[in-house]
């Protein structure tokens, strides 16, 4: 169904990963980030005999012994508050988190240097069909599901982008017959300038106000998913979602859309319990929906958006029998342990209200809730109608706890004490405060609403230490 695009450049030959390293191989090369997605590249860099310049805002101490591994394999470092003073380089690779337009690094644009990133030059080099999904929530859950359910179909699958690990460096071992399914944050995409072969956008809610300068902004990074597409191609949209929907206008390949609230006349969706897919006029059956052990209506969503980007590629029957036995991703609605009859889930992946509202949807009666953290400025007023409707006790703790009251107290049908409201720091303490007021059968669910890094440097480590307390309970 979907055709492997030939890369072809440089005078028409393909370009591999080692071609491009050809046509930098003699410029000053500046890596901006030494963390999981550029050091492969940094240390490859090095082994061509290319000059590299690795920058970090942590000190030497910060790095540990990687700053002198790298300083032994020729990279010069520069590290500390002052890492992208008077940048000078031919070539920049930027890492995500850093916004393009930095004065540091216009300045350098200005003066000739090209602006990268690990991520963009994956995209020139991929030999490989690229299936990449974006969105305000769900991305990790949906790019697992269409990795495993391609991979069940007996392709073999590279997995990277904000999931998996960085691809840029085993592109030349990938073959055209393989697939390339990456996970896209707004970051990422803020100067791609190539467009996957199937795109998917699950849904856009405001998200990174704190980085984006608005919700324009955001929007127009995410869109970039798919600007850049041909007529071959493929963009996937949200039909449920406002500003989705409005996007899929813009699109200049084929579009599909997903939904649970209505039958598009192209793409899949929820008619009763049964999963539809519609095609060229013609739908068929894939699945109930109540097969899927993922819990939560957008869980459904997440299989419906994965089913129409492989719809073609996977049998229906791989893919419900892969929905009858995948758990899940860790962090997303992950069951911890059931202690003296009390269930904690974890759901640290939750960093936006829109997240939170769709785990609270997830379980049939009132929860326990543990919120608050990185005040990303984003408006917590969708979300305090949610709580009164879902929530019996609400512990709040982190830099937002206050705004999240201010949301719950002043939404529609609020009442004292309906839900209670607790505040307890620091995190620790939150947790056992959830614990020591919950009974057997209580739901107690992690799941903040917001980005983690008031306290804990991002949401997986906010998981991970909230499983340790949990798991280290006696009975």
């Amino acid at each position: 169904m979907y055709n492997a695009h030939s890369v072809m450049n440089l005078g028409g030959r393909f370009v591999t990963f080692g071609a491009y390293l050809d046509t930098i191989r003699n410029k000053r090369v500046a890596v901006i980030g030494i963390g999981v997605s550029n050091t492969p590249l940094i240390e490859r860099l090095a082994r061509e005999h290319i000059a590299v310049t690795a920058c970090d805002r942590r000190d030497r101490a910060g790095l540990g012994e990687l700053a002198q591994r790298l300083e032994d394999m020729g990279v010069q470092l520069r590290l500390g508050a002052d890492y992208l003073a008077d940048l000078d380089a031919d070539v920049i690779f930027r890492t995500p988190g850093l916004r393009p337009d930095v004065p540091e690094l216009a300045a350098a644009v200005m003066r000739g240097a090209v602006l990268t990133s690990e991520m963009e030059v994956f995209f020139e080099v991929c030999p490989c069909p690229v299936i990449a999904v974006t969105g305000s929530d769900g991305k990790t859950t949906t790019t697992t599901i269409i990795a495993e359910l391609l991979r069940a179909a007996g392709y073999t699958v590279h997995v990277g982008g904000n999931i998996g690990h960085p691809l840029l460096c085993e592109a030349e071992a990938m073959r055209p017959g393989d697939y390339a399914v990456l996970e896209l944050s707004s970051f990422q995409l803020m100067t791609m300038t190539k467009s996957p072969h199937i795109a998917v956008v699950t849904n856009l809610a405001p998200n990174h106000l704190d980085v984006h300068k608005d919700m324009a902004e955001y929007v127009s990074a995410k869109s970039r998913i798919f600007s850049a597409q041909t007529t071959s191609d493929t963009a996937i949209f949200n039909l449920d979602n406002e500003i989705t929907r409005e996007l899929s206008g813009e699109a200049h390949g084929a579009v599909r859309f997903f939904s649970r609230q209505s039958e598009p006349e192209e793409g899949v969706f929820l008619r009763g319990d049964d999963i539809i897919s519609r095609r060229g006029g013609t739908e068929r059956r894939i699945m109930s929906a109540s097969e899927i052990r993922l819990p939560g209506v957008h869980n459904v969503e997440n299989y419906m958006a994965a089913i129409a980007a492989v719809d073609g590629l996977v049998p229906d029957e791989s893919i419900a029998d892969f929905a009858r036995t995948f758990g899940g991703v860790e962090h997303r609605i992950e069951l911890v342990r059931t202690w003296r009859g009390v269930s904690f889930y974890n759901d640290s992946i939750a960093s936006s209200p829109s997240r939170t509202i769709a785990g609270l949807r997830s379980f049939p009666g009132k929860v326990i809730l543990i919120a608050g953290g990185y005040d990303k400025h984003i408006p917590f007023d969708v979300l305090g109608p949610e709580i009164v409707e879902h929530v019996k006790l609400l512990v709040l703790c982190g830099a937002t706890a206050e705004k999240i009251e201010a949301a719950v107290k002043s939404a529609p049908g609020y009442a004292p004490d309906r839900p209670e409201i607790i505040h307890a720091a620091p995190f620790e303490k939150a947790v056992e405060t959830a614990r020591d007021r919950a009974v057997a059968g209580d739901v107690v669910t992690l799941s903040p609403a917001c980005a983690a890094f008031d306290q804990f440097k991002n949401f997986m480590e906010r998981g991970k230490t909230f499983k340790a307390i949990v798991n280290g309970w006696e009975e």
